[in-house]
């Protein structure tokens, strides 16, 4: 028998890999919106659900009463959420059509779940905000923006879902658009789409609807398979954080010293002129390798390892980058921070700190502000962040990070905090330039 991951291996093409298109994609919204009857809706109308799944969930929902086959049931996969109809924890899913692929982050809809939300958006392309049209714009959906934003999210779908339960009615659709128009007017991103949808029945989730004939834009399918993704991967500045010295002290391999990580944006190939940092010792690329097989390039997000021509002090937490285009490196950092702990972020408190390889400890010196997520204002009056607030601070590190700012690079732009004594994430941050 052939061994299969040999022979994909064997065949590997970076080029191909790099034009094979892999969008994430996030859900967020208040409870109740719709988010995971919209997930299963577009899995039942691709085809991308197995029969004896759809059978499950069908038989699922008739034991529980419901007239019709409950499509949210595909995504609510924890015994807590399906007994409330909600999403509690982030729920991953994954599908295809002939033009792209798919990974999908159902993030709950409650407050108490926004650090959730950040997790399942942290890595996103694209997210999906769905409204109630019978509601409009609430506090999470601004909350929700924000951090989409924050997050460095690039492109935003505004869906507004239950367009059945308003008559499909165009002016309540308007309204919302406007409104939401007029608040994204201070948030980052701004590739902003609007789509009127029924989750529930399917209009212009996968098929567009003969109800809102009045809509002339593109159903929500047409949008992910479309938008366009490849220019939101840095392929200009390289960096690649070290994550393992790799030497396997054998008679076969009795030199062999090489880099192994994941590359966290830009291209690096071999005889490439590189900068180790922070010792700022310069050698050229003599092999870029992946599983045993050299390549003459490498880009992100591909986990590879690397030769160098000249023996070098290098280990876990070092970074490799282009000479001629270095990242900052510094101990006081300023950032934005997304705090996921029900006690507060202390002023002087210390915390453990992960940065892409490199572990610190860190001092929080200043609290700037803190974001008010239904005005954007900056409340910087005694502000205190807790559980689920948005607000900027400034660090003190014990070490030196090298780094970029998050708008430019969402890997070496972004860290966590860790509380010293319970070992619990308790802030996701991202670098502010």
């Amino acid at each position: 028998m052939q061994n299969t991951m040999t022979d994909t291996v064997d065949k590997f093409d970076s080029k191909s890999y790099l034009n094979m298109e892999l969008l994430r994609f996030t859900t967020a919204g208040s409870v109740d919106d719709g988010k995971s009857t919209l997930i299963g809706r577009l899995l039942y109308d691709s085809k991308s659900i197995f029969e004896d799944q759809y059978e499950n969930i069908r038989a699922t929902s008739e034991r529980r009463g419901e007239t019709t086959v409950n499509l949210a049931l595909f995504t609510d996969g924890l015994k807590a959420e399906r007994e409330q109809g909600i999403t509690i924890d982030v729920a991953y899913r994954y599908f295809s059509t002939p033009k792209r692929k798919f990974i999908i982050a159902d993030t709950p809809g409650h407050i108490q779940y926004t650090r959730n939300m950040v997790t399942g958006a942290s890595t996103a392309n694209l997210a999906i905000i769905l409204v109630d049209a019978r509601q409009g714009i609430v506090e999470q959906t601004k909350r929700h923006s924000i951090i989409a934003s924050l997050l460095g999210i690039p492109h935003i779908a505004l869906c507004v879902n239950k367009m059945d339960l308003v008559n499909y009615d165009e002016a309540v659709y308007n309204k919302i658009v406007a409104e939401f128009r007029e608040f994204a007017t201070r948030l980052k991103t701004r590739d902003i789409h609007f789509i009127p949808i029924s989750a529930l029945n399917g209009d212009n989730v996968v098929n567009r609807s003969d109800k809102m004939k009045w809509y002339e834009g593109v159903t929500l399918m047409y949008l992910l398979e479309n938008i366009h993704i490849a220019s939101d991967i840095n392929h200009i500045d390289m960096r690649f954080p070290v994550q393992y010295v790799v030497r396997p002290y054998s008679d076969e391999f009795h030199d062999y010293r090489g880099y192994a990580g994941r590359i966290a944006s830009g291209v690096i190939r071999k005889g490439d002129k590189v900068t180790v940092m922070p010792s700022g010792f310069s050698s050229k690329v003599k092999s870029v390798e992946l599983d045993g097989k050299e390549l003459e390039e490498a880009f992100a997000p591909l986990s590879v390892t690397i030769q160098l021509e000249d023996d070098i002090d290098i280990s876990r937490g070092d970074m490799l980058v282009r000479e001629g285009n270095l990242p900052k490196q510094g101990q006081d950092i300023e950032a934005m921070v997304c705090w996921m702990s029900d006690r507060p972020i202390q002023l002087n408190g210390k915390y453990f700190l992960k940065h892409t390889t490199k572990d610190a400890r860190a001092v929080v010196k200043e609290i700037k502000y803190k974001l008010d997520i239904n005005t954007q204002h900056r409340i910087t009056e005694n502000p205190s962040i807790g559980m689920n607030d948005v607000g900027r601070i400034s660090l003190r590190t014990t070490a030196p990070l090298i780094y970029d700012a998050y708008t430019k690079n969402r890997d070496t732009g972004s860290f966590i905090l860790i509380d010293e004594g319970t070992n619990v994430t308790v802030g996701a941050c991202m670098i502010i330039d």
